[in-house]
Formats: C-alpha cells, structure tokens, sequence
C-alpha cells in the first residue's frame, strides 16, 4: 500500500547517451526529465563515449532541477537516490554515480547502485502495477538481447539467454546505415518497414531452433548489407521499405520465439518485454499475438518507459528501499559490465 508516508526516490540514469532523471513514490511517478545527447553522436553513426561523458556532465544539475521542478518537489523532499552503478558506458556511467553520491552524501540521504537491465524490468511497474512473481522478462536494447527469469526483481534476477555477438539493437542500428535511413536506427526502419512487404525478402533467422535462449544478429545485419550491395552492384534500385520490413521481420520473429520458448519451458505465464527496442511498432504487435496465442499474459510499458529514463532507476531504488535492502557504501563504484543477477551493488 503507496501513502504519503511512502519514501520518495530520485533515480539517475547515465550509462549510454542520455542522461536521466527520474522521482517515484512507490510505483507512481512523480516528475521525470531526460537530456538526450543522440544528436551529437548521429554524425559518426554511433555513440561516442567521450562525448556521451562530457554531455552528462554538463546536462546533470539542470536535468535534476527539471525533475524536480516537473514533481513539485525540493531537493530536500527526495527521501532516498538511486543511480545506475552498470552495465553501461564507463566515463558515462562514473558521472552519474559521482553525481548521486554528491547528493546522498549532502543530504545525509541512502543511496541506492542499481543493475540497468533490473531496471528496465521494474519501470513496467510505474504503468501496470507489481510484477507477478515469477515473470519472464525480455530485454531489448542497443547493447543487450537478454531472456531472463525474475522471482523477484528485488532480489532474484536469473539470466537464461543473452546476445552472443550483435544486439538486436545494434543490428537496427548498422541496417539502418547501410540503408543511409538516420541515427539511432530502431525509430527509422520502423517507419521505413510500415511501408514495406516483411515477406519479399527470406533473410536468415539466426539461432531460431538451435535450442538455447541465445540470440545472435550478426548473421542477419551481414545478410541485409550483402543483399544491398548485390542490389548496388547490379544496377538496381534498393527497395529500402522491402529491407527495413524483412528485416525487422527476421529480428522480431527470433525474439518472440525464444521469449514464448522461454515462458514455455520454465511454466510462466507473464511476459515482460522492456528496453529500447520493445518501443518497436512490429515487436510489439507480434508480441501480443503470439502471446494471445499461447495463454500468456504480455506486459510492455509505454515507448516513453522502454527507452533508457531515470524513472526506471528511481523505480528500482524504491522496490529495494521498501524491500528492506540495505543501501550502497559511498565508496560504490560504477561497474562497466555488472551482470544482471546482481540486482544492486552494496
């Protein structure tokens, strides 16, 4: 039961390109804020650290204050923080923990390291409520392609199938260049495919029936590269909107088959789909058919809470504090490629 007695988190999230801020009592949020950098990077086709660095350093204080001033709250309302501590970017990640230690340490307030793939879990939440226990949850992103078994995101995250070369994300991100559609890719093949035929073109589905919960998109990105170049070389036009549809078609149909493969196997009856990927019109879609189909009920957050936020961070922090967990030490470091059973670094 949220009363207003209920503690209030503000959650900071740097790991990639954008940097953000999040306020939640319980599972409701309160104001959020979010300084994307994506512009900066489109230029070189993909996320300079560097510069991913030294934006969230600059963007920092007035996102807070956004957040802040967006929730009706003082710095001091906030009764607890929370920070992504990793996976993620190292420069980017030491920024917002150096940040969240700053203001716990001021406010004589706990501070809460938290996983960034737990994270992207428990934001569904702030839309539809507690997990069910267990659930399965499927994580979409630039960086990860994950199938994990949740007893309690709180406490028990079990990873069952991870990306064993490119993401789906980055997959969406190197065909999208190689169709000159824009950076980041996943919003512009989506758009792209509306138009386009998912059956005109029979690219590979790798690992479909392998038997394993992994995923691997190399083989696929290397197969739409190759068929457009023999387009190009031949002479003839790209149907771009054929490719972006086929595509995504071969990434979302693998995706969906391992996630219900999964469920299957392990007698779980709720799907969560989180990350950047599940803002995805044709994942999405899919998804719920599939599952409608098998019996299994599909959680997805809004797109808003798919893509990386803080609210997502502030609503780990809070299931942990109302769990009971011990905070972090302010000697936490930011951990580069922190796995995803562990829930928060202490």
């Amino acid at each position: 039961m949220i009363t207003d007695s209920t503690p209030i988190v503000l959650g900071i999230e740097t790991s990639c390109d954008e940097t953000g801020v999040g306020i939640v009592r319980g599972h409701t949020l309160l104001g959020e804020s979010l300084a994307s950098s994506v512009q900066e990077h489109a230029r070189f086709g993909g996320v300079v650290p560097e510069v991913a660095s030294r934006a969230h350093l600059e963007a920092m204080t007035p996102t807070v204050d956004r957040a802040l001033k967006d929730a009706g709250l003082a710095l001091a309302d906030v009764d607890a923080f929370a920070v992504t501590a990793g996976p993620g970017l190292p420069g980017a990640l030491m920024v917002g923990v150096a940040a969240a230690k700053a203001y716990a340490l001021s406010l004589g307030k706990p501070l809460y390291g938290v996983n960034h793939l737990a994270a992207h879990v428990c934001v569904d939440q702030l839309e539809h409520g507690p997990l069910p226990k267990p659930c399965v949850a499927m994580l979409v992103s630039g960086g990860h392609s994950s199938l994990l078994l949740v007893p309690d995101v709180a406490s028990d995250v079990r990873s069952l199938g991870t990306t064993v070369d490119d993401a789906a994300g980055e997959a969406f991100d190197k065909v999208a260049r190689v169709l000159d559609l824009g950076f980041p890719g996943g919003p512009f093949v989506d758009r792209a495919a509306r138009d386009g035929d998912p059956a005109a073109i029979a690219f590979p589905r790798g690992k479909y029936a392998d038997g394993t919960y992994d995923f691997s998109f190399s083989g696929l990105k290397t197969a739409v590269a190759r068929w457009v170049e023999a387009k190009e070389r031949a002479g003839e036009p790209v149907p771009v909107a054929d490719v972006a549809a086929s595509f995504q078609e071969a990434v979302v149909d693998v995706l969906t088959h391992k996630a219900l493969k999964v469920c299957k196997d392990n007698g779980v009856h709720d799907l969560l789909i989180g990350g950047g990927v599940a803002a995805n019109s044709r994942l999405r879609a899919l998804a719920q058919e599939r599952c409608d189909a098998a019996g299994v009920r599909l959680r997805v957050p809004r797109p808003k809470l798919c893509t990386d936020n803080g609210a997502m961070v502030a609503a780990l922090g809070a299931e942990l504090l109302a769990a009971g967990l011990p905070p972090s030490e302010l000697t936490l470091p930011a951990d580069s490629s922190l796995p995803v059973e562990t829930v928060t670094l202490t």
